[in-house]
């Protein structure tokens, strides 16, 4: 029930965001249609493999904004560009790119924190500092 939940939710934000930027910003959204341009195949790929696909596909790329998503957020990127090019013809599959971009990005990131044991490399630790009673003393007079 989560599931079904969520994927309504994640419709109707895209959707309200899309209509929101279509009427107030004049934002153009195509009329492509995905399965004349790409296939099965290429869908696999991009899910997957977001950022070899983007690299080696015919898919719209440039710019700074694209650069920045392809390092470090693929598959948001992927599905902002579903967005704009697919979401008159095919607001199913862009809502399942957007699912797919929030899960697995965020799953991404926690097995990145996970793996490494939320620690950063080189990162200073912390040294247990020893009690007053174990502190070694020097004795300034000498006999």
């Amino acid at each position: 029930m989560k599931t079904v939940l969520r994927f309504i939710l994640a419709f109707v934000v895209v959707a309200a965001s899309v209509a929101v930027l279509s009427l107030f910003f004049n934002v153009p959204f195509e009329e492509g249609n995905f399965w004349r341009q790409h296939g099965l195949v290429f869908l696999v790929f991009v899910t997957f493999f977001p950022r070899l696909t983007l690299l080696f596909s015919g898919v719209a790329w440039g710019g700074l904004l694209w650069w920045v998503g392809l390092i470090f957020a693929p598959r948001l990127l992927v599905a902002v560009l579903a967005t704009l090019a697919y979401w008159n013809q095919n607001p199913l599959l862009v809502v399942c790119a957007w699912l797919i971009a929030m899960g697995g990005e965020s799953s991404e990131k926690y097995m990145v924190v996970r793996r490494t044991g939320g620690r950063r490399s080189g990162a200073k630790r912390k040294r247990k500092s020893k009690g007053f009673d174990e502190a070694k003393w020097v004795d300034s007079k000498r006999s």
